[in-house]
């Protein structure tokens, strides 16, 4: 039974089947690293930008996506795929970069949208309106905030303000492009009144959906140091649960759920352990909403039911 509107359920009612993502990694950078705003990165960025790591290693977008496809083809039986733009920024850099990767993706077999993960400080109407005017029947923008909190956005060294976020998402949603806002919980010096004041802060935006991630420790990055010094810990499995409960309860309903927990790459995970427990932690989740009977957005809406409640 769903309890919140997953990007599964969102997908199938759209298309009428299984639509898979597929991570590809496109050649990007981002200002946070190459020194236009710092060279160290947001404090808990994994250096290798997060993503798969093939177009390090020489695979074309192409490539990478007919390996993705083939694999999730035989394991998931899937015949549609939205292609995910997941290292780095990847709307920074001139325009006619991001116009030949776009024309590259648009020849691909089996592609029904494009996912794209960026900044905000990475767009501006110009690259808003050539996404736009691609064919695809999907565009999400995969748009980092972390935090609407601006203090805590200086001390992750996040390089941009709520606002600009908040800017970037109204002129994305003018131009009919969807947001995927990417916020984390457990940030340094934030409490959970402070992570529900982000999810307050996304409800008055035009975003369509929204990923949650717990804040974990990854190998050679500034929060590692912090972590190991003591100056910063993590949250415990059950008050990430808690804190994701009470999100889910204050989220609007119509925003659509990428992700509730991160998903660490093998190798890369020094802290907590739980975080690489997925399924465990989604159990939970689930377990607990449907133990206490709440659901996404009761706590705006406590006598209207979502659409999307109870189907499979």
């Amino acid at each position: 039974m769903n309890r919140y509107y997953s990007l599964a359920t969102y997908l199938r009612a759209r298309f009428g089947q299984r639509v898979q993502k597929i991570p590809l990694d496109a050649d990007f950078s981002c200002p946070n690293r190459d020194g236009t705003i710092s060279r160290n990165g947001c404090i808990f960025c994994n250096p290798k930008g997060s993503g798969t790591g093939l177009g390090a290693r020489g695979l074309s977008l192409e490539k990478q996506y007919l390996f993705w496809q083939e694999k999730f083809s035989k394991k998931y039986k899937a015949r549609l795929f939205l292609a995910y733009l997941q290292s780095y920024s990847n709307t920074y850099g001139p325009l006619k970069k991001i116009e030949n990767m776009l024309k590259r993706l648009e020849k691909l077999p089996g592609l029904a949208g494009l996912c794209l993960g960026t900044r905000p400080d990475c767009l501006d109407k110009d690259k808003l309106s050539l996404l736009a005017s691609y064919p695809f029947q999907e565009i999400w923008l995969e748009l980092g905030l972390q935090s609407s909190n601006n203090h805590t956005l200086e001390i992750i060294n996040r390089g941009h303000k709520a606002e600009d976020f908040a800017w970037a998402v109204k002129l994305a949603h003018k131009m009919g492009i969807k947001t995927c806002a990417h916020v984390i919980a457990g940030l340094p010096q934030e409490t959970m009144k402070d992570f529900l004041q982000t999810i307050n802060f996304l409800n008055d935006l035009p975003i369509s959906g929204i990923k949650i991630h717990n804040l974990y420790i990854c190998k050679h990055t500034t929060l590692a140091k912090l972590w190991r010094t003591g100056a910063y810990t993590p949250l415990s499995m059950n008050e990430y649960i808690h804190w994701l409960e009470r999100a889910l309860f204050s989220l609007r309903p119509d925003i659509v759920i990428h992700r509730l927990n991160g998903d660490p790459a093998r190798g890369e995970l020094l802290a907590p352990d739980w975080a690489s427990y997925k399924h465990i932690i989604l159990k939970k989740i689930k377990q607990t909403l449907a133990d206490k009977n709440l659901w996404q957005g009761k706590a705006l809406h406590p006598h209207s039911i979502p659409p999307w409640f109870g189907g499979s």
